[in-house]
């Protein structure tokens, strides 16, 4: 730089703007931002470069998610249903999809459905708790041939007791499920302690009345257009269907199905299954509680209206309660079998009656149970199906047609239904007088279905879908499931945790860095100076050496 000097006899050593020289004086380093000390065109390259790699990087990480949700939609899923009945414990293996609508597309089918059953019943373990884990292991290896070994530790496997372990005592029923629990918590597939558990059966009612009407296509459409069903299991009955009278609370069970509200009489009737029924007919009998509605001999001779004649009837002090041991034991060698149709209906209905002067709720057409007019069509389902399938009748037949088939099985001699009916086992074959009596006593005497009535059907399964409780409690479980931890695909997306969108999202993080590394290292050195020629600041370009 050059040195300014005054002249001689000039006191002031001010300069004059004629004696300088346009001479730049570097002021500072600069400290403005990246953005303005760049030229306008520098910045509009980084700028773009930026913006196409960001809009790049968008492209293929949406392009990921879509088509990942696709196929996450389109592929199979898995649950499992376990059913512990009164007499057998069944596994469920439903396979099913999802739509684009997030909605869940059931297959009930040989490619949708895979069951199996063990018996006994896990309430037959009430003697040694402990042991009812093991009955479920064959039924966990079944599931396990059916289910691909990549998608066990999301198939959930739900276990849903029912008539069977309601009847036992409660610390019995908790040690039978603790023992269930630990086999399906070491099973592989997801579980919670919860999902082991006795199920209402209201629960046992409504799932049936869901799965019937799924099958049927009635499900979420017009309340008075529904189907209503009538179980006969074997330890309960069910009655399920959708009224419009008022209802006690207890007995009303609003289910919301789509955008649409169904009430549902649902209620289960304990102790009125088919099997336990019987039971008690027997036991009845041999306390010589139904002396009135049977025959009275000589020498205090019973008469078992339930059994065909010709029968040598031994009935086993061991099916019998201890309360009806002692001096109940005496009627036993008293009991005669002499088969009659109508005299066995009218113990069955004599049971089905009883109580009915405790009824709180008026009508009570089963027991003490308030039960409303029944409305609409129905479906009589399990053993009212085995039975008429059993006399060969179709399922439009009347209830009058198996009253007539009931009578002519009960008044055969046991000798010719032996012959007859070879291929079935002995104690069942028995059961098939009390079965139909029972089925005219429930349907006709106590649910007032006339004997000729077009508005019920006998079934088993609809199409290719079984009318069976477990598939209805897997149909509401699923949707609610898809309903509520799926409100949106980006959350599906991000809930799967799948390896493959980290990957992606890790090689977006590497191009946006690279991208900002990259303007930092073309940034240019930049120096502010200041021009006296020109008088303002101005900003200068370092030259790389």
């Amino acid at each position: 730089m050059r040195r300014l000097h005054a002249r001689k006899g000039d006191t002031s050593s001010k300069p004059t703007d004629d004696d300088m020289d346009p001479v730049k004086l570097q002021i500072r380093p600069s400290s403005r931002s990246n953005l303005f000390s760049r030229s306008p065109k520098q910045s509009t390259r980084s700028s773009f470069v930026i913006l196409a790699s960001v809009t790049i990087a968008t492209a293929f990480v949406l392009c990921y998610l879509l088509f990942f949700t696709r196929n996450s939609r389109n592929s199979k899923r898995y649950g499992i249903v376990i059913d512990g009945g009164s007499t057998g414990t069944r596994i469920h293996v439903f396979g099913y999809g999802v739509d684009a609508a997030n909605s869940a597309v059931f297959d009930f089918g040989k490619d949708g459905l895979a069951s199996l059953r063990v018996n006994p019943g896990l309430s037959s373990f009430a003697e040694d708790p402990k042991a009812a884990g093991g009955s479920l292991k064959e039924l966990i290896e079944f599931a396990k041939g059916r289910v691909p070994k990549q998608q066990w530790g999301n198939t959930e496997v739900r276990l849903m007791a029912t008539a069977g372990l309601r009847l036992l005592d409660l610390d019995v029923q908790s040690r039978i499920l603790e023992s269930c629990r630990k086999v399906l918590r070491s099973s592989g597939f997801k579980f919670q302690d919860e999902w082991a558990s006795v199920i209402t059966g209201s629960d046992e009612g409504l799932y049936a009345w869901v799965v019937a009407n799924h099958a049927l296509g009635t499900l979420g459409g017009d309340p008075l257009k529904t189907i209503g069903i009538i179980e006969l299991g074997g330890a309960s009955a069910q009655v399920t269907f959708v009224s419009s009278e008022p209802m006690p609370p207890q007995f009303a069970r609003p289910v919301k199905v789509g955008n649409v509200t169904y009430n549902l009489y649902s209620h289960s009737f304990l102790h009125y299954g088919q099997n336990v029924a019987y039971e008690s007919l027997k036991e009845a009998l041999a306390s010589g509680d139904f002396s009135s509605a049977s025959e009275a001999l000589q020498n205090r001779m019973i008469i078992d209206p339930c059994t065909p004649k010709g029968y040598s009837y031994k009935m086993e002090s061991s099916k019998l309660s201890p309360s009806s041991l002692g001096e109940k034991n005496e009627y036993l060698s008293a009991l005669q079998s002499r088969g009659n149709f109508s005299e066995c209906r009218s113990a069955a209905n004599m049971m089905l009656q009883k109580g009915k002067d405790k009824c709180l709720y008026q009508p009570c057409n089963i027991g003490s149970t308030f039960t409303p007019k029944l409305q609409g069509k129905f479906l009589a389902t399990e053993n009212f199906f085995h039975t008429s399938k059993f006399f060969g009748l179709g399922p439009r037949a009347f209830l009058s047609n198996l009253m007539i088939a009931g009578q002519q099985f009960c008044g055969d001699d046991w000798s010719k239904l032996k012959k007859r009916y070879q291929a079935f086992d002995e104690e069942a074959l028995l059961q098939y007088c009390f079965s139909s009596a029972y089925s005219v006593a429930l349907l006709h005497d106590s649910l007032g279905i006339s004997l000729d009535d077009e508005r019920i059907r006998v079934a088993n399964q609809v199409g290719s879908i079984p009318l069976d409780w477990a598939l209805g409690a897997f149909i509401l479980q699923s949707t609610s499931d898809l309903d509520v931890g799926h409100t949106d695909w980006i959350s599906a997306i991000i809930s799967d945790g799948s390896p493959t969108l980290l990957s992606v999202i890790f090689i977006f993080a590497i191009l946006l860095f690279t991208v900002w590394s990259l303007s930092k290292w073309r940034k240019p050195q930049l120096k502010t100076i200041y021009d006296l020629e020109k008088g303002r600041y101005i900003v200068s370009r370092i030259s790389r050496s």
